[in-house]
Order: C-alpha cells, then sequence, then structure tokens
C-alpha cells in the first residue's frame, strides 16, 4: 500500500519512469511517508544508511556505478544540510545524484518548530535544479499538473549535459502515516531529446499520424525562423499558428480565430509542435490546454521545461528552424482548411470592420496607411491593450517586452531600438505604460527617427472587460483613472506633439505622425476608456 498524499505518489511513480532503481534511505518521521513508498515500489531498492553525512556519499558511489539517477532521501531540518559535502562532489563530478528532503508545511519555517529551516534552495548553484512540490489537494488539476511538471524537470536535469545533483523538496502535512493506495498514479513522463542527437523520428512518425496535428509558434526574434521553413510547412497543408510577435508578414488575430469558432465544435489539437517563446492570446492558450490527450513537443535550444499547456510530451534540444526544416510528409487536408475557413473569416472581418473614434480605430488606420507611408519602419507596440490592437491590424512583425508581460519600459525599449536604427521606429503606447515610462524621452539623443502614437483613454482600459472592476466602490483606484496629457512632457524634452479628439481629424494627425520629421513627434489620440472597450468587444461580438 502505498501513501495517501499524492505528492509522494507522484515523486515515487516519475522516479521510476526516470530510471531510478536506487535509494539510499535516511531515518525521521517526516520522511517516513516517501520510504515507505520507496520501499513499497517493486523496481526500486532501498538501502538505509543513518549519518546522512555518510549516506550522501553511499548515493554517490551507487551512481558512479551505475551511471544511473539515485536517490539520498533525508528527513526535514539539518539533516538535509549535512547532504552539503556530497552534493558538491557530485556537481564537480557531474554524478546524477537526487536528493529529495522531507519537509514541514511552509507556515512553520521559523516559527521555532522542531526540525524546520528553510529547505528550497539549501544547496545554492551546487544543483542543476531545485524544486519544492506543492500538497496536491485531491481532484485539484491544476496542483496536480504542477507537481508532475517540477519533478520532471528537475530529473530531466539530473541526466543533461552529462549529470548534475538536484533536490527534490517534499513538504508533508499531518497525519504522515496513512498509507491506502494500492498502486502508484500513472504519471506524464516528460522526455528529452539532447542536442547532439539528431533522430527526431518519433516526433516525425507522431506528427505524419495525427489528424490534427498545430504548429504553434510564439515571440521570436528576427531570423530566429525564416519565413521560408512556415511557407513550406503551410504548402504541405500543415497548420502554423503565428502572431505578429513571430511572423514577418504579421498575423491573423487568433484570438479572433478562436472566437470565430466558438460554438461550432471545433475540434481540438491531437498534436502540438510549440516553438518560441510567449503568446498574447489567451483564447489560444485555454484552446491547447483543453487538448489534455495530445501529444505535445517543445522545440527549444535550452532544453527549458516550459509546459504552458499543461500537456508537454517532450522536449527537443535544438533550433526551431533546424527541426521545423526537416519536417516531412504533409498535414490533413481537411484539418487544413477548417484553419483556413477561420482566416478567410477573420481577415474580411478585420478589414470591413469599421470602429467608431477609439484607439481601436486609430491602430487600425495607423497600420492601414503604414505599408505605403514608412514600408520599412519598425513598430513596438507597449503591453496591455495596445498588443492586443497590434496582433489584430499589424501586418508585420511588432516588437513588444512580453518577457514578463508588464507594462514599464516599453517607451524606453523602442528608444533604445531607435538609437541603433537608420529607419523610423514607431511605439504605440497606452496612457499608463506611457506615463509610467515617460523619462524614456529625457534623453538629447533622441532623433526624428522616433515617433509615438499614444493612446490616452484616461486609464488602464484593459481593465473594463472585468466587471466586478468596474462596479466596484474602488474602480477608479484599480484603472487608475486620470486625465493627464503629454503635452507639457513633450514641450520639456523637445518632443513635437500632435493631439487628436475625433475621427475627422485622424486620418490628418497620422499623415503628421509618419510624415518626415527633424525630432521625434508624438501623436496622442484621446478617447474615452468605456468607448474603447466597447468597440473591442464588438469586433469580436460581430465576427
Amino acid at each position: 500500500m502505498y501513501s495517501d498524499k499524492e505528492n509522494i505518489n507522484i515523486l515515487t511513480s516519475l522516479l521510476v519512469a526516470h530510471g531510478v532503481r536506487h535509494a539510499v534511505v535516511c531515518p525521521g518521521s517526516r520522511n517516513a511517508p516517501i520510504v515507505h513508498n520507496l520501499s513499497e515500489c517493486p523496481s526500486l531498492t532501498c538501502y538505509p544508511v543513518t549519518d546522512e553525512r555518510s549516506a550522501g556519499f553511499y548515493a554517490l558511489g551507487m551512481a558512479l556505478r551505475t551511471g544511473l539517477p539515485t536517490v539520498v532521501c533525508v528527513t526535514s531540518g539539518s539533516a538535509l544540510l549535512n547532504l552539503a559535502p556530497a552534493v558538491a562532489e557530485a556537481f564537480y563530478q557531474r554524478v546524477p545524484l537526487v536528493v529529495v528532503s522531507a519537509d514541514r508545511p511552509q507556515q512553520w519555517v521559523d516559527q521555532l518548530d522542531g526540525q524546520t529551516l528553510p529547505q528550497p534552495g539549501a544547496f545554492g548553484r551546487f544543483v542543476a535544479a531545485a524544486v519544492n512540490l506543492p500538497e496536491v489537494p485531491s481532484g485539484d488539476r491544476e496542483s496536480h499538473w504542477h507537481c508532475n511538471r517540477l519533478v520532471n524537470e528537475a530529473l530531466l536535469a539530473a541526466t543533461a549535459r552529462g549529470g548534475a545533483p538536484v533536490h527534490i523538496n517534499v513538504p508533508i502535512s499531518r497525519p504522515l502515516y496513512n498509507f491506502t493506495r494500492h498502486d502508484l498514479p500513472q504519471e506524464r513522463t516528460v522526455v528529452r531529446i539532447p542536442a547532439l542527437r539528431t533522430d527526431t523520428t518519433l516526433i516525425m512518425r507522431q506528427m505524419n499520424e495525427a489528424r490534427r496535428p498545430l504548429i504553434v509558434v510564439g515571440q521570436m526574434r528576427d531570423g530566429e525562423l525564416p519565413r521560408a521553413v512556415t511557407d513550406a510547412l503551410a504548402i504541405r497543408h500543415y497548420v502554423v499558428l503565428q502572431e505578429a510577435l513571430s511572423a514577418e508578414d504579421g498575423s491573423e488575430s487568433l484570438d479572433a480565430m478562436l472566437k470565430a469558432a466558438d460554438g461550432t465544435e471545433f475540434p481540438l489539437p491531437d498534436f502540438i509542435v510549440y516553438v518560441g517563446r510567449t503568446l498574447v492570446s489567451a483564447r489560444l492558450k485555454d484552446y491547447l490546454r483543453r487538448a489534455a490527450d495530445a501529444r505535445c513537443w517543445r522545440i527549444d535550444e535550452t532544453g527549458a521545461v516550459i509546459d504552458t499547456f499543461m500537456n508537454l510530451t517532450g522536449i527537443v534540444e535544438g533550433r526551431p528552424a533546424d527541426v521545423l526544416a526537416a519536417v516531412g510528409g504533409s498535414g490533413p487536408v481537411g484539418w487544413y482548411d477548417r484553419w483556413q475557413q477561420l482566416r478567410a473569416l477573420t481577415g474580411e472581418h478585420r478589414r470591413s470592420y469599421e470602429p467608431a473614434f477609439s484607439t481601436m480605430l486609430a491602430v487600425k488606420r495607423f497600420e492601414e496607411r503604414l505599408p505605403a507611408d514608412d514600408a520599412g519602419a519598425r513598430v513596438f507596440y507597449a503591453n496591455s491593450m495596445a498588443v492586443r490592437m497590434g496582433c489584430i491590424y499589424a501586418r508585420h512583425r511588432i516588437g513588444c517586452n512580453r518577457g514578463v508581460n508588464g507594462i514599464e519600459g516599453s517607451l524606453s525599449t523602442a528608444a533604445g531600438y531607435s538609437l541603433l536604427s537608420d529607419g523610423n521606429v514607431y511605439c504605440v503606447i497606452g496612457d499608463l505604460s506611457f506615463f509610467y515610462d515617460r523619462n524614456a524621452l529625457w534623453n538629447s539623443r533622441l532623433r526624428g527617427n522616433f515617433r509615438i502614437l499614444l493612446l490616452n483613454n484616461g486609464g488602464g482600459g484593459i481593465f473594463e472587460k472585468f466587471p466586478a472592476i468596474a462596479d466596484a466602490a474602488d474602480a477608479l483606484n484599480v484603472k487608475a483613472q486620470y486625465r493627464t496629457t503629454a503635452r507639457g512632457f513633450c514641450s520639456d524634452n523637445g518632443v513635437d506633439y500632435l493631439s487628436v479628439a475625433d475621427g475627422s481629424h485622424l486620418d490628418e494627425a497620422l499623415r503628421w505622425l509618419t510624415g518626415n520629421a527633424s525630432g521625434p513627434r508624438l501623436l496622442e489620440v484621446v478617447s474615452d476608456s468605456s468607448t474603447d472597450w466597447t468597440n473591442y468587444e464588438n469586433y469580436f461580438n460581430t465576427l
């Protein structure tokens, strides 16, 4: 019988799946449920050693003999610290030593409770990975996924790049000794194909066998994934989903495509390849997270365990362009045609939908005129509503600080880019992002190639999508509503300034923004946040 602690069962199942066959176990009460599980598992052999300092080196010797990851399991408190010499030795010998430590619940750390100290991160840089497993309530899918992902991440790190020690910390609440599970859970095991291995036959076979394969491309820098690679895939009827953060010629709005598919029982993919970094589309992420049974491969040079869609099968440690260029065969035509129908529908809607005067209208008109006025320009969008509208209208690659999606620094990033660029650089930015980063204009080196389209609707427009915030008594505080203009900041810093507050003068103002200039320019579009949100919402509701 196995423990009723789900994090312990997940750990035990994955230790076996990742090839662990030997465990050195030390005495203790808090780690007793872990030791019990390891002892119950028929494919694992346990070796008791009382002294933790010695136990660490016992496990080191076993790992040296077998070449396999080997566990050393200790109880909470100072027992863990006694493993430090063995961990350091394993680090420099590149030995896959897996430290498993039981821990008290986090709320008791530093509260003078027995055998309790801050255990996560105790070995610093001497481990390739250190994870702290969550306690998993029964039926909590997200906590289960989180625990599974962390164990996979640590065990993959133990055998990567020649081997290294890792630390898996396991908080355990009382009661400790309920052993009610007859069997271990069948856990998802993430695999990694190393960079030196060129054989990706498994992935290619799964892709060719799939009835509904998808290739999803997150944010990428210029040149990381040449258009020739994605065009070749599309010609062979593979569905490639890209936002303007990765596509050289911009992209359809993935949010709009999936909104258009609502209510049509649109099928889920059964095979996913994910390359690049972050995605803007929340609808796409929700859609792919529902594909729990899909095989999902992440192609990433770093080999990092990134499980955005909660269904990761494995990682290919290589350059996305190289792996995707090697894809053969062809995709299912019917599946490809369904996505093409969505593309056609949303493309026509993007062209025909005419918002009332709003920030959305300003972005639409700006992007419509940009190819004729300034075809070689580079455009940066700030986070929040600005980049969402950019993903609808931009027909070129856009820049955006999507690493952590913060509003700070968007203006400064675009300004810095402009200092080293010969062509014009535009920054499309909302008012909160602009005023937060207004010191970007405090620079005498800015030139006439830097242009700013400021979308000022008097606060955080994206909060209009949350009725509970809009109706709350403290809505003004949450939404940071105010009415400030950029005129004074521009005057103080030598930036040419123009504002527009109605549709009749918008086109003329945009011509001014994109025209020849001797110094930096800022066009401020002054609108109303509720009207802005109504126009944005209607765009999707009228698909």
